[in-house]
Formats: structure tokens, sequence, C-alpha cells
């Protein structure tokens, strides 16, 4: 399509669209209904902590795809840091016990057979039991497809699938964590690294992106949203857009990518089905400097807490899948989850640093296979109009890398390379 394309959404999946589009010569017109872009991946100065922080905590691995392509192009790849190999700290904080899996570069996982590199207690054939995965059916959660040897379950599957997944293994897709499985851990350790957005997601995501369509002459558009789509008469098309002002027209070439949450999507476009249930993250924010040798990240076992960061001047908890922690007061959450990372870090419990908590009721939606069939494709009935973001049908959970993709598949439905 020649003409103008809406990106209706400035969130990670809207980003991505209107990068690419801009990137082939479109003329883009990003609208976003907030004050800044970046949706669930943002950052914002907290007064709290006198800091700049991230409303979440979000891991990304040297394999996805579609992270290192758009961090390529608007030419941030420099600020994801990482230890430069596939390994990860864990610590059980029932038995104080430490260990790190580290992963072998290749293909061939030998680290299985290397118990230094293995999660403690496991033997090479337990990791046999992931296999499944790979060709689990839709209606499959992860412990209906698999058999999991409790030592290895409760020590790395667990823990890992719960963040990925944003929501347990026994309820989640066998499907979506299969694909993730064969992208990652099948793919390799050279896929597996982690990189972390050290100096926020803002810069590493958001802030490239704008100045990148800036500079390829995209309108960007904040606190502009919209209420409404018209639809022509014939089934054919969106024929226009309200932003609250009366609806303004589009052209026969124009185009629409809808990259807003999946309830905004609902309202917005008729008949469409999208996931309607959701899962909670917290988010926990110490101002407290890590000590010398402290792993960029800690799983955790045993606790409430799931991963420990650590920043430059903060250590900072994610626990996923948290609803059942939503209604406890804020002081008691903050204190408990205060004294596991003291315990896991090896830093004085007392004083308590300054905090801050962040509940997000509806983080994700629920990665189980009931609310995978719910997800809808790219396209719409309508010739001009399509869908994004992490919430669509891209195979993976609700991740950067998903948003990233559906973002970028809406695009090459528009307007292909």
């Amino acid at each position: 399509m020649a003409g103008t394309v809406h990106v209706i959404g400035a969130g990670l999946a809207g980003l991505a669209a209107a990068v690419r589009l801009a990137s082939r010569g479109a003329a883009v017109v990003l609208h976003e209904a907030a004050p800044q872009a970046g949706g669930r991946c943002r950052s914002y100065f907290d007064r709290q902590l006198n800091a700049v922080i991230d409303n979440g905590n979000h891991l990304v691995l040297s394999g996805n795809t579609a992270m290192r392509e758009f961090t390529r192009v608007i030419g941030s790849e420099h600020t994801l840091t990482g230890p430069g190999r596939a390994e990860f700290a864990f610590v059980d904080l029932e038995s104080d016990e430490r260990w790190t899996v580290r992963l072998s570069e290749g293909r061939l996982p030998w680290w299985i057979f290397d118990r230094r590199a293995r999660v403690p207690g496991t033997k090479w054939s337990d990791y046999l039991s992931l296999a499944p995965l790979l060709r689990a059916g839709p209606e499959a959660t992860m412990t209906d497809a698999m058999r999991c040897p409790p030592t290895l379950y409760k020590r790395l599957i667990h823990p890992l699938f719960l963040a990925v997944l944003n929501a347990d293994p026994a309820e989640g897709s066998a499907q979506m964590a299969g694909a993730v499985i064969r992208e990652t851990l099948a793919a390799g350790g050279k896929a597996c690294h982690p990189l972390i957005a050290s100096d926020g997601l803002d810069v590493s995501f958001v802030t490239p992106a704008l100045a990148f369509l800036d500079a390829k002459g995209a309108q960007v558009l904040m606190q502009h949203r919209v209420r409404a789509l018209g639809y022509a008469a014939d089934g054919s098309r969106v024929e226009s857009i309200d932003f609250g002002d009366g609806p303004q027209a589009l052209g026969e070439d124009d185009a629409v990518v809808l990259a807003v949450p999946p309830n905004v999507a609902a309202s917005l476009v008729p008949g469409l089905t999208t996931p309607d249930e959701y899962r909670a993250i917290v988010n926990a924010h110490f101002q407290v400097p890590p000590p010398p040798g402290c792993p960029p990240m800690i799983g955790v076992v045993n606790g409430v807490s799931d991963w420990i960061f650590a920043f430059e001047n903060r250590l900072s908890v994610t626990i996923s899948g948290a609803d059942h922690l939503l209604d406890e007061s804020r002081e008691s959450l903050a204190q408990r989850i205060w004294e596991e990372v003291a315990r896991a870090c090896r830093v004085p419990a007392t004083p308590m640093p300054v905090w801050q908590l962040v509940r997000e009721k509806r983080a994700t939606f629920a990665a189980t296979p009931a609310q995978d069939t719910r997800r809808p494709g790219t396209k719409t009935r309508w010739r001009n109009l399509m869908l994004a973001g992490d919430w669509t049908a891209t195979g993976l959970p609700a991740t950067i890398e998903g948003a990233l993709r559906s973002g970028n598949r809406a695009a090459d439905e528009l307007r292909p390379a």
C-alpha cells in the first residue's frame, strides 16, 4: 500500500511496525493514548527511589532474532549487556545451595553430561523429559506433556518457565513452551546469552525507535487515543478513524495497524476474539548497590521471589504469576522480598533500604492452552487493517520478542520487503 499507515499504539509492537514501515519508505503516523511510548516496556522516574526504573524487569536472549534486528536498525544494540555466555545462577533459600547452569555454545547439549554445568542432583537423562514439549498438541499443558523428574522441575523448569509464560507450568501451554525451547535451549548456548537493558528499557527500545521514526519523517502523536474505527458499508476496509473530534476519512490506499491491548482491540473491531484472562507480575526495587561478584541475575528456588536482577545502584526482583500476592500489604510483601534478596545476594538485611513495589494486575494474557486459542492472527477481514501485539497469534508467550515479531508481521502484510 502506498498511502499513509496509521499505527495505533506505541508499545513495542506498534514501534516495531512503525520502524519497519518507515524503513521501507512508507508514510507513517504513530498514535499513542498515553503521554509516553513503550506500553508495558517503559521507564520512568520514581521519586521514592530518586532514580529512573523500568515498570518491570525484562530479559531478552541473544537468539531473539526480532529483538536483535530491531535494536540494530534503531542503533541501540550496544545498550544490551550480559555475561557474554549462556549461564544462569540459582540459589535455594531452604538449603542455601547455589549453582550455575552453564549451557554449551553449540546445538549439541554437551552441558547436560557435565555435573558442574547442570543442576545439582540431576542426571543427564533427566533433561530428555523436555523433548515431548517440542511436539505437544494445542490442548496440552506443560505438566500434561512432560514427566519431569522433581529435582530438575523444581530447580530449573519451574522457575524458568514460570518467568517465560507468566503462568505456572501446571496450567501453562506446552506448545508455547515448546516454541521457546526450540528457539533457545534447542538452538544451543549461543542463542541463550542473557541480555539486560542495563540503562533502562527506554534507552534500549523506546527513545532510539522514536528518534529513528523522526529521522524518517514519521509523525508521532502522544495522548491521541482512538475512539472508534469506521468500516466501509461493503465490508472491504476501514474508512475512518475517530480520535474524539469526529471521524477522519482514510484515503483508498491508507491502512491501519492496531497495536493496542487486547481488550481495547476487542472494543474497536467487530467480532474480534482476544485473550480475556490475565496474570499478574510483581516487581520490587531496592536502592542498594549489588555486592562485588553478584551475578547479573539470580533464579530463586523455595522463595516468594523468582528472579533477582543486579543493576548498578539497585537490586530488583520479579515475581511472575503473582495473582496470589495482589492482596498482601505493600509493606509486608516488600519486607518478605527484601529478606530473600539479602540472603540470596549476601548483603545485610538491616536496615532495609529504600524500596518501591509495582504490581501489574494484568501484566500479560494467561499463557494457557485455552487462551492461546483466542489469539487472533495478523490479518483481519478488512484488507487495510492489521493487528499487532504480543497477544496475537505469534506462537510465543507474551514477551518482547513476540511483540516485536507481531509488529514486523503487520508491517510485512501491508508493505512486503
